[in-house]
């Protein structure tokens, strides 16, 4: 049995990503799809005092249907402005005065141009904090991969051996389950109900913010708030 996930790379994404690589053998990050404005790829939310705000990665897009991973950098201060943001909102954080160091470190030597290399740095990042071992690998390792939509989901599961495919809720809206059948791959959603709260500055409690949120709130516990908990149930 291998159980495989395909998500595009996000940056410093929410507790939810770390809970779908904790559950799965393989994760593929699927980068040589289509670019969208908008979304989570270059920006997540952190709180503050003021609410929830965006911060985000300037890129540059040469056209709408640009890859992932041909996506720039089109502004190479905002390491500097992201930890100057994180570091006022988060300077009174449990454990901030732990992790400084690390995430000064982290940001202030970015040198990455492509967004996907960054968001990789990040990704890696994290999973070293949370003690996660989960291969990651990108959808390139197993190119050249045909079909869009389902039949390139499938066809990638079957490039890496995957007996099992596990996927985020709001694909239930596009995948075409026959397809899975056919392959013999089983096809599982995650479920993402049921996340306990946990200390938060800013309240009200929001589950929806970058996991750096949770990890300068809880150190070394955080694992619990994204996959321990249902163990401990």
């Amino acid at each position: 049995m291998k159980r495989v996930a395909i998500v595009q790379s996000n940056y410093i994404p929410w507790k939810g990503y770390f809970d779908i690589i904790a559950a799965v053998d393989e994760f593929i990050l699927h980068d040589d799809i289509q670019f969208t404005k908008n979304d989570w790829r270059n920006r997540n939310l952190i709180k503050t005092g003021q609410g929830k705000k965006w911060i985000t990665i300037p890129v540059n897009l040469r056209s709408s249907h640009q890859n992932i991973n041909a996506v720039t950098v089109a502004d190479r201060q905002w390491p500097i402005r992201h930890w100057r943001k994180i570091s006022s909102h988060y300077r009174t954080a449990p454990y901030f005065s732990h992790y400084k160091g690390y995430f000064e470190k982290l940001f202030l030597g970015t040198t990455e141009h492509y967004l996907s290399q960054i968001n990789y740095r990040f990704l890696c990042a994290a999973l070293e904090i949370l003690g996660l071992t989960t291969r990651i690998t990108w959808s390139t390792d197993y190119a050249p991969i045909s079909g869009r939509s389902t039949e390139r989901v499938v066809n990638l599961c079957r490039a890496a051996g995957a007996t099992h495919y596990l996927s985020g809720p709001a694909a239930k809206a596009y995948l075409q389950i026959e397809q899975f059948a056919e392959a013999r791959i089983d096809l599982e959603y995650i479920d993402y109900a049921g996340y306990p709260e946990y200390p938060q500055l800013y309240p009200p409690f929001d589950h929806a913010v970058s996991i750096i949120d949770l990890i300068l709130m809880c150190g070394p516990r955080a694992p619990y708030y994204i996959w321990g908990w249902r163990e401990a149930r």
